[in-house]
């Protein structure tokens, strides 16, 4: 005889078990987080790209310098428009707005994708994401002057 868990559950915990395993709002939620072959090669690709990116950050002063005038360039419709961080402390938003930041690839603290983090110079060392919107347009730059 087998002892399934299954069997130490009272029935009407069963029943509700048994209803959400099978309605079509659960199935679908199932289908969306799996995927395909496309997505995943997709997915591989962007990750490769944040790598090289984030290489090409760490070693040539040139690309460092590049895309720090991107993002200096869209900071002036305002820092919020370039930093995906609602709260910011004083010290950090004072020395990125006075230019002194550097940018690198990192993990997003709430998707945990690679992404570009802008860390400010100083003691602060935070490291606060930009926007998906700069993310991308980073990214396209990068792109073409390879």
């Amino acid at each position: 005889m087998s002892d399934n868990f299954f069997d130490h559950i009272p029935s009407h915990e069963r029943e509700k078990i048994r209803k959400r395993m099978r309605s079509p709002e659960a199935y679908e939620k199932l289908r969306e987080s799996v995927k395909g072959p496309e997505d995943l090669e997709r997915e591989m690709e962007k990750m490769d790209a944040m790598a090289e990116m984030h290489f090409a950050l760490e070693s040539d002063h040139k690309m460092q310098e590049a895309m720090k005038k991107t993002v200096e360039s869209a900071m002036e419709q305002g820092i919020e428009s370039v930093l995906d961080h609602p709260n910011l402390s004083p010290e950090a938003k004072k020395s990125i707005e006075a230019g002194k930041f550097k940018l690198t690839v990192s993990s997003h603290p709430k998707t945990h994708q690679d992404q570009v983090m802008v860390v400010a110079e100083g003691n602060v060392q935070e490291k606060i994401p930009v926007t998906q919107k700069i993310n991308d347009q980073l990214a396209t730059q990068f792109k073409q002057s390879k």
